[in-house]
């Protein structure tokens, strides 16, 4: 483990967790892609069963806050989700990322060496006012990258179910003030 990263466990606190693509790159640039990951999001939430309570999807990386899992650990959960996500996304590339010139990979994404990044940044979020910020932050991050005008017309994250009670792609689990 990299130097300064401690990951603490076990104290019922939310993670907030981000994680990136390989090198960066947006390999989660396309609708299909995000939506794959959103299935498979939900799929380890409910074998792993965990609280989902924010998430953002964007072109090269991704945010979630999550309670500790009742089955394994956060970093397994990540584990399981990485991998399945690869899987199902070098299984289809070709579906995936045809007609997708705007990648702009530096070569096809069977001969990337690795799907994600290694690592992961764990935070645990423990007040309420830290929670409000975290998914604040998750909420205007396609608003700051430009890739959307509101947060409303970016429908892979939590925005919808806190802002205008609607289900989203993935439920959302309230966690008490």
């Amino acid at each position: 483990m990299p130097v300064g990263l401690k990951r603490i466990y076990g104290q019922r606190h939310l993670h907030f967790i981000t994680f990136s693509c390989y090198r960066r790159l947006p390999l989660l640039k396309t609708v299909r892609a995000r939506d794959v990951f959103v299935r498979e999001l939900a799929r380890v939430r409910a074998e792993y069963e965990f609280l989902l309570v924010g998430y953002v999807v964007m072109p090269e990386h991704v945010h979630l806050l999550i309670s500790e899992p009742r089955k394994s650990s956060p970093s397994t959960v990540l584990q399981m989700l990485k991998q399945r996500v690869s899987k199902k996304l070098r299984k289809n590339h070709r579906e995936t990322f045809v007609g997708q010139p705007q990648l702009a990979l530096p070569e096809p994404v069977e001969h990337i060496r690795s799907f994600w990044q290694a690592r992961f940044y764990d935070f645990n979020v423990y007040t309420n006012r830290k929670k409000r910020e975290k998914l604040e932050y998750m909420h205007r991050n396609p608003l700051t990258r430009g890739l959307v005008k509101h947060p409303k017309d970016w429908p892979w994250s939590s925005w919808a179910f806190y802002v205008m009670e609607e289900p989203g792609l993935v439920g959302i689990d309230i966690v008490p003030e």
